[in-house]
């Protein structure tokens, strides 16, 4: 079947189970059920801190065919996934589920696991590194399941994602189970993504390398939904929560993309008091950032709230009092993890208030502004940032998909040509996020506008910004790189792409090596 984009949808996947197929991008909103929170009563006296990981298998017990989670707010240094999973494997345990909220390269142990049928199935919202490569070339039993990140906390409360075991990777944890992300050598700041998996596991263990008597405080994550304490040696490396630029770009042409960015926000009419934004931490995105930052000075604008994972960029803004308040899911780097330690305005956001689409609204719904990049970009505005050009997953929607139809304006930043391959095609690899929640798409040679969107194409087409057809920045880019060759992929289905209700937007495919 087809789904509304006209993506080719198999009814039924093996491993995945019927598929409902994306109809659009506010199609499923309305009434939703939550599952129940299952608890599990702690009695009077009774002890929580165990000796070991593998006491805490044996307490929760663990048997084949159980779903373990994990976040990542330790990023590419996190070490207690790799840890848990050693342990389940010496254990003799088969077909595991994974449900990490992003996987990354330091997690390549994961490979021999899916080899050896420990792991038969992940969840993620995010994949990168040899287990991507290790799912794109069908080593993994299952089709692995892509969420966005506010689909994940849908998923898990609606139950369509059923953890057994929460691991918490927690920097600081008393012997009661409460945990914050601000103490302790492994501080890695707001703890966003594993709220849900605490709050609606069968069990959650805490795992920390900084075990302090009761209480921990502040407490982000409360006593009342966690079972079990294990105290370890390390449970990462902080050095790894920067995994990627955070630095403003100095690439002329990175520069250029930024500047005529921020002319477009401002004559969109956004950039006023209350103004709220969120970018990446790319080095366009942050370049964007800078240039607003200018104009927000230059015009004395006094923005409500910068929201997303935090950079320490963000934080000189909202320390420089542009922005009164900053919403936070995770810190993308040490300078952010101070701040949101410090500043009592730098709040926490659970992953479900950030993105779920099904709550009573998510903090992205409030979002004026939201810069995006791009793998691909086709003519419909589809965006691709879960694969390459040749089919290979690197990466994943993230809150890609949540912000970009939360926000007012939705703008995508790119050079139009990356590898020598254009970034503009006919039709995108693989659909992250669908093209009526993209509003604009900037490279350094034009600026294209999605029809949909009449109101901004009448505040631009008077400017002197260059504002042409996206069809127009396809051929330009075509006539230097010449049009590219279709990749030839397998049929079979090695991952499911799902949108951030829950519906199936598009599938990956077997890469052909």
């Amino acid at each position: 079947m087809r789904n509304i984009l006209g993506r080719e949808i198999p009814e039924y996947i093996q491993g995945y189970g019927e598929v409902e197929p994306f109809k659009g991008a506010f199609a499923s909103l309305g009434q939703v059920v939550k599952k129940p929170v299952k608890l599990e009563s702690a009695v009077p006296k009774q002890e929580k801190l165990l000796d070991s990981i593998r006491d805490a298998l044996q307490k929760c017990n663990i048997k084949d065919g159980m779903t373990v989670s994990f976040h990542h707010h330790l990023r590419n240094g996190d070490y207690v996934l790799n840890m848990v999973l050693e342990e389940i494997s010496k254990m003799g345990l088969k077909d595991i589920k994974v449900a990490a909220s992003s996987i990354f390269p330091i997690h390549e142990p994961l490979v021999e696991y899916i080899k050896t049928g420990v792991v038969t199935g992940i969840y993620a919202n995010y994949i990168s590194g040899p287990v991507a490569e290790a799912i794109s070339r069908g080593q993994l039993k299952n089709p692995a399941i892509m969420h966005t990140h506010g689909g994940r906390a849908r998923a898990i409360e609606a139950g369509d994602v059923e953890i057994d075991i929460a691991f918490i990777a927690a920097p600081t944890c008393d012997t009661y189970g409460n945990i914050n992300g601000v103490e302790g050598k492994s501080a890695c700041g707001a703890l966003g993504y594993a709220v849900p998996d605490a709050q609606y596991a069968e069990k959650t263990v805490a795992i920390t390398d900084n075990l302090i008597p009761y209480p921990a405080c502040p407490i982000e994550i409360s006593q009342e939904y966690v079972d079990y304490v294990v105290e370890v040696e390390s449970i990462g490396d902080i050095k790894g929560i920067v995994s990627g630029t955070t630095k403003i770009t100095k690439d002329p042409v990175g520069l250029r993309i930024a500047k005529m960015t921020s002319e477009l926000i401002q004559i969109s009419g956004l950039l006023k008091d209350g103004f709220s934004f969120q970018t990446g931490a790319g080095g366009t995105s942050l370049a964007v950032a800078a240039y607003v930052k200018e104009l927000m000075q230059k015009n004395n604008v006094k923005g409500s709230f910068a929201a997303g994972g935090i950079t320490g960029y963000m934080v000189e803004m909202f320390e420089e009092g542009l922005f009164d308040a900053l919403f936070d899911v995770q810190c993308f780097d040490l300078k952010a993890v101070k701040s949101y330690r410090d500043n009592k305005k730098h709040q926490k956001m659970s992953a479900s208030m950030y993105g779920n689409p099904h709550n009573k609204g998510a903090v992205v719904n409030n979002l004026d502004v939201m810069i995006l990049g791009a793998t691909e970009i086709d003519v419909d505005f589809n965006v691709n940032v879960t694969t390459g050009s040749n089919g290979m997953i690197m990466g994943g929607s993230g809150g890609h998909s949540d912000t970009a139809a939360g926000a007012k304006l939705a703008i995508v930043v790119t050079q139009l040509i990356k590898g020598r391959l254009p970034i503009v095609v006919d039709r995108v690899t693989t659909v992250t996020t669908p093209g009526e929640t993209i509003d604009v798409l900037v490279t350094e040679r034009g600026i294209a506008i999605n029809p949909s969107r009449k109101d901004l194409i009448q505040k631009l087409e008077k400017t002197n910004l260059p504002i042409m057809s996206i069809e127009a920045l396809k051929n330009m880019a075509e006539e230097m790189t010449g049009v590219p060759e279709k990749v030839e992929l397998y049929d079979e289905v090695v991952a499911v792409i799902e949108y951030r209700d829950g519906t199936v937007i598009d599938v990956v495919r077997k890469i052909k090596d």
